[in-house]
């Protein structure tokens, strides 16, 4: 049993001054410092003057198989990024071996995400994730969406999957990525979720990212037009953004990007108690918008951050996801966006990902980081907390200390 004293515990909902909490592998007990200290004396640390103690980080979305690309891909546009990924696909994943991806994961442990959801295209990043630190929530995904070819890509997912089943370490979660309605057929789509439903497995999928993709969902027309017919000998969508959706309606999902979703669209992902993941850096560099937050929150719909992958970032950073989103959100109140954004790789995260972590409460995963600031803390410590410099002392992951 461990017992930290701070200077404040920071929580989306609280900030507790002269706080500390008492865990071993879960946590026990949060209360005042005086009252820990009376009973359990010199059992305490002391962490002194500008600690503060926040939750781990989760990333709710990261693909690790392209985490070798730094200037290869094209940004600005999502065609002209998507047609050099796929002109440098084998140079990029052959470059990126094993010590790759788990100096990825090394990345996102620095800079305190204590869990995230890898979306795995090939299985190339399964031992990466597997000797990962972190819990793990692991997408395999499905893709394909010629008919013909429907049971030789199933089969093919299905063994990435077993794979990942196989894997037995504590906080690794083998699931579903479909990767998007333009790229998967419906026969695959409902064997998947089948699946996913009769084995209760986690599900994500991406969902209305570019502009190019709802005119190819809506008309079979646009950019993405000769790129199917060229590529793929397609001259239809594999489905409507509708149809898509109808699919996932008893299967609660994360829906990553969702920036060009209309009306009907988004009371859909409501009815369906779906989640949306917001990647703002990722969307920026590929010219798709930004996300519609206040739409979101008018209807209740929850939403999380994560980074993408290294293929559409230059980090892996959620201080750096959210400080971002801070900015390009400026018609949201600062204080309030600051603290739902903490909420978004906290507690919305993990209910999201189905983890029991982001919260600092009796009964949750003791994921915490120790964290210092060299300002005054007050009521704006959210914003604060995005804009200063933030140095991390020490990470814990199911109470054991990995940092520090």
């Amino acid at each position: 049993m461990q017992i930290l004293l701070a200077d404040a515990i920071f929580t989306p909902n609280n900030i507790l001054r002269n706080h500390g909490i008492v865990f071993d592998k879960k946590i026990i007990a949060v209360a005042p410092n005086n009252e820990l200290l009376e009973q359990y004396g010199a059992q305490c640390q002391m962490l002194g003057e500008g600690s503060v103690i926040m939750s781990g980080l989760i990333n709710a979305h990261v693909h690790l198989e392209f985490s070798a690309n730094r200037s290869t891909l094209t940004y600005g546009e999502f065609m002209p990024w998507l047609s050099s990924v796929i002109a440098n696909r084998d140079e990029l994943i052959n470059s990126c071996d094993s010590e790759c991806m788990e100096h990825a994961t090394q990345m996102m442990l620095d800079n305190g995400i204590t869990a995230f959801g890898a979306v795995s295209s090939y299985g190339f990043d399964l031992d990466a994730c597997a000797k990962a630190t972190q819990k793990v929530v692991y997408f395999n995904e499905l893709i394909g969406s010629d008919p013909l070819m429907a049971d030789a890509l199933y089969g093919d997912f299905q063994e990435r999957l077993f794979a990942s089943q196989s894997v037995k370490r504590e906080g690794f979660y083998p699931s579903i990525a479909i990767h998007s309605p333009y790229s998967v057929h419906r026969i695959l789509i409902q064997k998947a979720l089948k699946y996913a439903q009769e084995n209760a497995i986690r599900v994500t999928a991406h969902l209305l990212e570019s502009s190019s993709e709802r005119e190819w969902l809506d008309n079979n027309s646009g950019d993405f037009q000769p790129f199917f017919q060229n590529f793929l000998k397609q001259h239809k969508a594999a489905n409507t953004a509708e149809e898509f959706l109808q699919l996932f309606k008893e299967v609660p999902t994360l829906f990553t990007h969702v920036i060009h979703a209309n009306e009907n669209e988004i009371i859909a992902i409501k009815e369906g108690n779906h989640t949306i993941i917001h990647c703002p850096i990722s969307n920026r560099l590929l010219g798709n918008g930004a996300l519609n937050l206040k739409e979101l929150d008018s209807k209740n719909i929850r939403w999380v951050c994560g980074t993408d992958g290294l293929s559409s970032n230059y980090t892996l950073n959620l201080f750096e996801e959210m400080k971002i989103a801070l900015f390009m959100q400026h018609n949201l109140n600062l204080l309030e966006l600051s603290t739902r954004l903490w909420k978004s790789v906290t507690t919305d995260a993990a209910d999201a990902l189905g983890l029991n972590c982001g919260t600092i409460a009796p009964s949750y995963d003791a994921d915490l980081l120790v964290t210092r600031v060299n300002y005054p803390i007050n009521d704006q410590l959210p914003i604060h907390l995005l804009l200063q410099p933030l140095h991390i002392e020490s990470i814990y992951i199911v109470g054991q200390k990995i940092k520090g």
